[in-house]
């Protein structure tokens, strides 16, 4: 692989801080620190003077970009280099080489040098018809016919070719003129452009389809679709491309005006135009104009198509990934429910209830299964079992899974509470969680260490009432892509989902901080610095040693040596130990600037810890030693003023309305509380206990315009909304959280088509409600139908 000069790497810094409206110096140092293997949590919370205060969102944007450009830079070496040793390599492409600043455009470049078969054009050269193909192109006064008689061949060439006759020696005199036109960079760049500014996005079932089977059906909207191909947005161009996928849709980039048979095409007439060539009834002037034909049908309809489409899918796996990304970081932050004794169910009819109850810090106490639905129907003896199971444990709390008997569940936990509050004064809650990925978690490696000896089911249930206690600890056990949080995450490039969601899983884990004598091994792998296997390390030192009594003992671990703890122990909280300060987000090297505040303080540490008036009467700059500027001191100063805090917010419960169990009990008007399960820029999907989420369209979420449903809501809030309408044929439910919006009329539920379960709502497409105006005019007023609600939803992201 070619290395980076100096002189290459300072422009790449120059390029990236403009980008980022940061300086140069700040890019070269955190350039120079994740070089050197520091992550980005660390570098953003513990190195703010080196990189000027740059955050975690400007350091993960900037890891990206130094990416990409260095690839850049390495194909533009590896490219010159090819160049050079075919000999020519002149200082014109050497320049234009030099300044591109895209792999695109630098493969543009390419083209014409690149190592290629032997091309029609080529053969045409080697035959000696250039100069007929350029004199037809400089000269169109000529007959083509009668200028070409001079290049006829008078017999086959040893490689096979024919130009014996003046057909064939136009022919390649035409492939001469066409590919190099095709390798014009410049040329190829403006129609690319073009094409995207203009281009039409079309789509249509292929012959032969059913389009009432239920899998195709899916695809409807999509089945005469059409819209600019610049406009499309992801959801959409995502339904698109998984449907050609599936081989059941017809995909194609039209132009704005479909051409008429004989008539040349837009495109034909822009090339011409750029080629400044025209008509003008010249003898040659029908040859040329057959050429350029040739040129946009043969060699840049697809191909431009094809790099069009590939960027129209980057920039809709981009969005994908970012609201998967997002959806991700609002779920691991979701406020945990702390330290209490909770009983897991894991829902089921046929198979029985799992039942799961761990201790405070998580660890499991005993399993059971009842059974109160089909077909046993053992409601009373599922009570009084897991009655007993509460009262011999002190039960606090109670996680109900929110898949199949979720609400048939859900009422029987809260019989239960009803009973024991009455009975014994034991009061408790119920909550409704997500088990998206508990069953992955069940099955996996890890579930069989943590749980050797239980059921694969049981664990489940395990899980989901680790959840509850505290999401973060419970959810990086999982695979980030099996929570489920996102839209068409098995559509887009995997690489860049797994990279994108770890950076999310890493920086929610350092953000809160992991306790190190509680934190399973694949919490601690996501801590800075810390691996897999020193992760493992770590927990086997506290199974042979005991806890950790200080952050010093960290260098005891097998494998963690200095670097590693450099990066991970401020991340690292050590409750009950020998040093306060280890259960702060205060790194070990500012220790020394503590020691100073409580020597200048005359106080010990345990009268300054959380003593808000006199750290506040602290200046920072007075303490400023040893290399730790002032940015530094106040952060160490906000650490030991709310130390051990948890930056995530404080537990509340959705109440589901009691006699709403399914989606035949809701009514339009009602209000009720739900939590946010998913959110799309285009709207957000809501658990009301149904077994069907609800779908509050962008347009529903407040009073106002609103661009991206993220403004809003995040997944795992709770919100207050009214039902618009039901349509129990299609199970859709059509939400707003402006509580004075008016219902669509009775009449018309369950009339209307348009939308889509959430099993498949990102794959669906509403008709082109198109433009700011309809946007903000949805935005004051209800919609009328459910296809206003669930057809846009599925159409334009607001």
């Amino acid at each position: 692989m070619a290395t980076i000069d100096t002189q290459t790497q300072q422009r790449i810094n120059e390029l990236i801080a403009q980008e980022l409206g940061a300086s140069t110096k700040q890019v070269a140092t955190a350039t120079q620190l994740l070089d050197e293997g520091a992550t980005v949590p660390f570098i953003a919370r513990y190195r703010k003077e080196a990189t000027g205060g740059l955050d975690d969102v400007q350091l993960r944007a900037l890891d990206e970009r130094l990416g990409y450009l260095r690839e850049l830079e390495q194909r533009r070496q590896a490219i010159l280099k090819s160049i050079d040793e075919q000999g020519k390599l002149s200082p014109a492409l050497a320049a234009s080489i030099a300044t591109v600043m895209t792999k695109q455009e630098l493969e543009d470049l390419y083209l014409p040098y690149k190592p290629k078969r032997r091309t029609k054009g080529q053969i045409a050269k080697e035959a000696g018809l250039e100069p007929l193909a350029q004199s037809l192109f400089d000269n169109p006064e000529q007959v083509p016919a009668e200028a070409a008689q001079a290049f006829v061949h008078t017999q086959k060439g040893e490689d096979g070719s024919d130009f014996t006759t003046v057909q064939a020696v136009l022919d390649g005199a035409r492939d001469i003129l066409v590919e190099g036109w095709a390798e014009n960079a410049a040329l190829v760049r403006h129609m690319r452009q073009w094409l995207w500014d203009t281009g039409v996005l079309v789509s249509s079932l292929i012959d032969g389809k059913n389009p009432n089977d239920p899998e195709i059906a899916k695809f409807k909207d999509y089945f005469d679709y059409r819209e600019p191909i610049a406009r499309v947005p992801s959801h959409r161009a995502l339904a698109v491309f998984r449907g050609r996928s599936l081989d059941l849709l017809q995909v194609r980039l039209a132009q704005e005006v479909e051409p008429e048979a004989g008539v040349p095409s837009l495109a034909e007439g822009r090339l011409a135009l750029q080629l400044q060539w025209s008509h003008a009834k010249r003898p040659a002037d029908d040859w040329l104009r057959k050429a350029i034909a040739w040129l946009w049908r043969v060699k840049l309809s697809l191909s431009l198509e094809r790099d069009l489409f590939g960027k129209l899918r980057e920039s809709a796996e981009a969005v994908a990934i970012k609201v998967f990304g997002d959806n991700l970081r609002d779920l691991l932050l979701a406020a945990p429910a702390g330290s209490h004794t909770v009983m897991g169910l894991d829902p089921g009819i046929r198979t029985g209830v799992k039942v799961a109850l761990v201790d405070a810090t998580g660890k499991l106490l005993e399993t059971a299964t009842v059974f109160p639905h089909e077909p046993r129907r053992d409601w009373q003896g599922a009570l009084h079992t897991l009655a007993a199971l509460c009262a011999k444990h002190r039960v606090a709390l109670i996680a109900i899974g929110n898949g199949t008997a979720s609400r048939e569940t859900d009422k029987l936990a809260g019989e239960l509470v009803k009973m024991l509050a009455d009975k014994t004064g034991h009061h408790m809650q119920k909550v409704v969680v997500s088990e998206a990925g508990a069953s992955v978690y069940s099955a996996s490696a890890f579930a069989s260490e943590e749980m050797p000896d239980v059921d694969v089911s049981l664990r489940g249930a395990a899980s989901i009432a680790r959840r509850l206690q505290d999401p973060l600890a419970e959810l990086v056990k999982i695979d980030p892509k099996s929570i489920g949080v996102g839209q068409y995450q098995h559509d887009v490039n995997q690489t860049e989902l797994a990279r994108a969601l770890d950076a999310v899983v890493e920086d929610c884990v350092n953000g809160v901080g992991v306790d190190l004598n509680t934190a399973s091994a694949p919490l601690l792998s996501r801590v800075s610095g810390l691996s897999n296997t020193v992760a493992r390390a770590v927990v086997r030192w506290r199974e042979s040693n005991g806890a950790f009594l200080n952050r010093q003992q960290l260098l005891k671990v097998t494998g963690l040596g200095p670097k590693a703890f450099e990066q991970s122990a401020g991340f690292l909280r050590i409750r009950g130990g020998d040093n306060p300060l280890d259960t702060t987000g205060v790194h070990p090297e500012t220790y020394p600037v503590v020691e100073a505040i409580l020597q200048a303080a005359g106080k010990p540490i345990d009268q300054v810890m959380g003593n808000t008036s006199f750290l506040k009467s602290l200046k920072p700059e007075q303490f400023a030693l040893n290399g730790v500027g002032a940015i530094t001191v106040k952060d160490i100063v906000t650490e030991l003023e709310k130390p051990g805090r948890d930056p995530r917010p404080d537990f509340v419960v959705a109440r589901f309305n009691d006699g709403v169990e399914d989606i035949a009990d809701l009514r339009a008007d009602m209000v009720l509380e739900g939590t946010v399960s998913n959110v799309a820029q285009f709207g957000a999907f809501v658990d009301l206990g149904v077994h069907q989420d609800g779908l509050i369209h962008v347009s529903q979420l407040a009073n106002r315009f609103v661009e991206d449903a993220r403004e809003v809501v995040k997944t795992g809030q709770v919100v207050k909304v009214k039902v618009l309408e039901v349509d129990l044929a299609r199970k859709r439910i059509s939400l707003t959280m402006r509580l004075d919006a008016v219902s669509a009329p009775r009449q018309e539920q369950g009339a209307q088509a348009g939308g889509a379960r959430r099993s498949d709502a990102y794959g669906g497409a509403g008709r082109d409600l198109r433009g700011k105006d309809r946007r903000n005019a949805a935005s004051v007023q209800a919609p009328s139908a459910m296809e206003s609600a669930f057809a846009k939803l599925k159409g334009l992201k607001s």
